[in-house]
């Protein structure tokens, strides 16, 4: 008798150690489970940030380098908004022209009067759109789409109005 209690001890024993680790196998897939799901909304926001930003402090950063008096201007050409900022060497007159097209920011740096186009311009970052305005010396420059955002500078050296 006692040792058909001694094996019921033993199976009650193995069969709470198999549970209690099954416990801790279904803890241990949950919590890998739900640490992917974190990382996967980590990353996608960090991808929304990027393109937004990244957008912005690409445009700001241009502006800033061609920041002369009447150099930083909007312009629309062929029905686009263009960021145009004109520098000069020497006697030649040099544009950089920043704009949404396919869904992407370009740039195109060009002489004047090279016969150049919008369709010509190499895709700098890829955005869901992006808006620009001009009023006096502040410019604002606006992403669409996830991770959009809003930018407003002053344009130190003054707009085309000012000279």
């Amino acid at each position: 008798m006692k040792r058909n209690q001694a094996q019921t001890g033993q199976g009650v024993n193995l069969l709470f150690t198999m549970l209690l680790f099954l416990v801790f196998v279904l803890c241990a897939l949950f919590t890998v489970l739900f640490g992917s799901r974190v990382y996967e909304n980590i990353n996608t926001r960090m991808e929304q940030n990027y393109t937004g930003s990244v957008a912005l402090n690409y445009i700001a950063n241009k502006v800033r380098q061609g920041d002369r008096a009447g150099a930083v201007q909007v312009v629309e050409i062929d029905g686009t908004q263009v960021l145009e900022l004109t520098q000069q060497v020497g006697e030649l007159s040099y544009h950089t022209w920043l704009y949404y097209q396919d869904g992407s920011i370009r740039e195109l740096f060009t002489r004047e009067g090279t016969g150049l186009g919008l369709a010509d311009g190499l895709e700098i970052l890829e955005c869901g759109g992006l808006k620009l305005s001009m009023e006096g010396a502040m410019l604002t420059v606006e992403t669409e789409g996830e991770g959009g955002g809003r930018l407003m500078l002053a344009v130190r050296s003054g707009g085309a109005d000012d000279e």
